[in-house]
């Protein structure tokens, strides 16, 4: 008896189960995660986050500085720790990567964002609400 003997006499659920896990693997693989990068930069070794919009008084960092554009003797103010020690700080949002372009930006938004604007529209949909009332 063959391998192919041996497939041709499985039962019906342990092919379709052998399917849908070879599905799932399919899909698991084809998921990507989307990384944003902020434009903030955390320092490894201490945590101090450095944000371009606020600059850094402290360092003589003038507000709307990137981060690459600093000095390269540039040190965190906390620890003291070079440039080198500092990573980017990243967004991630899970998803399809082929799907993240599509729809009104709800694709690309994270879960926080998300979460804000069902709230927001939830809150402004029970004020229209509350306003008929008020009508009367």
């Amino acid at each position: 008896m063959n391998i192919e003997d041996a497939e041709e006499m499985e039962d019906p659920e342990t092919r379709k189960e052998k399917e849908r896990l070879a599905e799932i693997e399919r899909l698991r693989a084809a998921e990507k995660f989307m990384e944003i990068d902020e434009g903030k930069y955390e320092c490894q070794a201490c945590g101090y986050m450095y944000e371009p919009e606020k600059g850094d008084r402290f360092a003589g960092v003038e507000p709307g500085t990137q981060f690459i554009d600093l000095p390269e003797d540039f040190s965190c103010p906390a620890c003291r720790s070079s440039k080198t020690q500092f990573k980017s700080v990243k967004k991630v949002i899970a998803g399809f990567a082929e799907n993240q372009k599509y729809g009104l930006g709800g694709n690309s938004l994270t879960s926080g964002q998300k979460n804000t604007v069902i709230f927001g529209l939830l809150g402004l949909a029970f004020l229209f609400l509350l306003s008929g009332y008020l009508l009367e």
